[in-house]
Formats: structure tokens, sequence, C-alpha cells
């Protein structure tokens, strides 16, 4: 097959596309540049889209004698990704950008360009498995990034290739140190890629503006504290809250819920955190229809969260409703609803209220 492998600079990417090229793909690399004033050097393992991380690609397509691009998907990045991330802190929700990054730019802007371009199909660096067209789970359960690729459609996933999803993270980097490429020790690039120093605070607040704001307790409705933005919080943290005083018994205070209207920060117990039920909206099936109007099955609500067991519910409207068989504490509206039958996705929501 003709092939496009999406080379970020790092060593999954890396071992991905060269296990395409030793499949006997036709093997074409490209680069996406996804910052408008990409940074020349890395900060350990944060920031993304550096001039370092493109010269790394390249070096890695020379080695493998494949043609090599650097596609500049800035505007659409920005449009797709980060202002959406802003958006949705604003609405008092947390989103995940790499969720958004997968399903606005590496399986729709990236891979719709592809297919114009007569590939047949995109490489990437995730770990994950598919097999008949369905996405899975990696057998290493630490690097597992199938509940980041659960927004993809069938029809993305049958012109996707993930060659690393039967290989540890271990076994990668060995790989890539055997292969001579000298991204074999990079660090991981951090999660919020587009935040190099890590201050997701202070990305948002030069966004959108410090505006002073109470915390209240949930039970007494008395403010115990104040804050500078309600875009600064995500349900169910604890630290940055600089209370007045604790709970009554000295027990700390968590983050219960957000309220942009009133720019009011909303704090309990950390018992008052728990979740029975979940409703989220927008559904993507991954291996096609849905499963059932009803059926059970085990549903991770966060990227790096533990699963649960749940009895779900697909109501006539799309509005998904996942009643869990043991609470979970600190789900937060924004997130993913992920569904998996074993090790294979059956589809994601997005998380609009819990209780």
């Amino acid at each position: 097959m003709k092939v496009l492998a999406a080379m970020s600079g790092g060593v999954d990417s890396a071992v991905a596309a060269a296990r395409a090229v030793d499949a006997g793909h036709d093997v074409t690399g490209v680069h996406l540049a996804l910052s408008a004033a990409p940074a020349t050097l890395r900060h350990g393992a944060r920031g993304c889209c550096t001039v370092e991380d493109a010269h790394d690609a390249r070096r890695v397509a020379d080695l493998l004698d494949i043609p090599f691009y650097v596609w500049d998907l800035a505007e659409r990045f920005r449009a797709d990704v980060i202002d959406d991330f802003v958006s949705e802190y604003a609405a008092g929700r947390t989103p995940n950008p790499c969720l958004r990054c997968n399903e606005k730019i590496k399986f729709a802007a990236v891979l719709d360009r592809a297919l114009a371009l007569g590939f047949d199909a995109v490489v990437t660096g995730h770990h994950a498995r598919l097999a008949d067209g369905r996405l899975m789970r990696s057998v290493d359960a630490s690097k597992d990034q199938s509940y980041v690729l659960a927004v993809c459609t069938a029809r993305q996933l049958a012109h996707a290739i993930f060659p690393l999803g039967d290989s540890t993270k271990a076994q990668v980097r060995a790989e890539a140190a055997e292969r001579g490429f000298a991204v074999a020790a990079k660090p991981d690039s951090h999660d919020i890629c587009f935040i190099a120093d890590g201050d997701t605070r202070g990305f948002l607040a030069a966004r959108l503006g410090a505006v002073n704001g109470p915390v209240v307790d949930a039970r007494s409705g008395a403010e115990v504290g104040r804050h500078e933005g309600s875009f600064g919080f995500t349900i169910g943290q604890r630290r940055g809250l600089d209370l007045r005083r604790p709970e009554p018994d000295g027990s700390p205070r968590y983050v219960l819920a957000i309220q942009p209207a009133d720019n009011t920060v909303v704090v309990g117990p950390r018992a008052m955190l728990d979740t029975d039920v979940v409703t989220a909206g927008s559904p993507v099936w991954t291996a096609g229809d849905r499963p059932a109007e009803r059926f059970d099955c085990v549903v991770q609500l966060r990227a790096h969260g533990a699963t649960t067991d749940a009895a779900v519910e697909v109501r006539a409207d799309g509005e998904v409703v996942a009643r869990l068989a043991t609470p979970e504490r600190g789900v937060a509206a924004g997130q993913a609803l992920v569904m998996y039958d074993g090790d294979t996705v059956l589809g994601s929501a997005t998380i609009t209220s819990a209780c």
C-alpha cells in the first residue's frame, strides 16, 4: 500500500514508520508543523512542534530512505484544538486536547489530505491495535492510547495503521536503538503539548483574563475562599485552592462544581465527588453501528483512569447514559466516556454531566 507516516520526531512515530517500510509499504513521511512560532529547543519532556522535532523526524526519514515533507497545519490546530481547549475551560468543562487533535487533525485534516493525494492509509505511532477494523487496547497497558483514539470513526480506522500495538514501550525504544535512531532515548512529550511550561492556569488566564470570584462550600453556602477565574479549576481538584479554612473536621475540600455563569467554584468533601451515573452526548461508534439500545460493558472516564463495569443505555436522541457498578470520583464534563468490550473499543461520547 501507499501510506503516509505521520512523524512527530519522537521514538514511537519513528519506529512505526520503520515497521511500515519493513512491511513492504510505499512509505512517505510527513511532519506536522502545528505551531505558528515553534521554539528552537524542547523543555525537558514538554513542548511540541519544535525545530528540533522536525529535524529529528527528517533524520529518521533519511535513515529509512523515504520521502519526507513538512505540512503546515498551525492555523487548523489553533482553531480546532487550542481555541476549543480555551472555550471548553471557559464553559466550565475539562477537555482532552489529545482527543480533539486525533479527531480534527490526525484523522480528519491529515487523513483527508492523504486520501486526496492518493495514499491508502495513514501510519501513526499510537499504542493501540486494529483487528478486523476494530480498535483495541495496546498490549502495553501503561502506554495504551485507545482512549484518545476512540473518537475515530469506522471509516477513519479503515485507513489507519498502528504498527506499535503489539509491543511495549521498552521494546519500541530497544528497537529504535538497534536501528540507530538518535531518538531512541528521547523523552515523551507532555500531554498538553502546546503548553510547554505546563502552566495551564497561566495559559488560560492570558487568554481569558483574570476575574476574581468566590469559592463556596457546597453544604453551607459559605464563601471559604477567592479565586482569579473559574476556568483555572477542574472537578476533583484539591491543590491550588488556597482556602481560608478546611472542612470542620480538618479534612481537605475538593472542587465539586464549576459555575462559569457567575464565576463560582463549589467545593466540598471528597465523598461528594462520588458518581454513579454519567451522561454523555455526540457518540461515535468506532466499529460502525451502536451495539444495542442497552448493553453491559466496561467504561473508562479519563485518559489515565481506571475502568469500571457499567450498564449503558443509548437514548433515541443519541444521548448515552452509563450507570456505574462502582462509583467513580472526579468525573468531569468535557472528558470522554469510552466503552469497551474487553480490549475492544465499542465507542465514545463526550461527558455532559455526572451525578
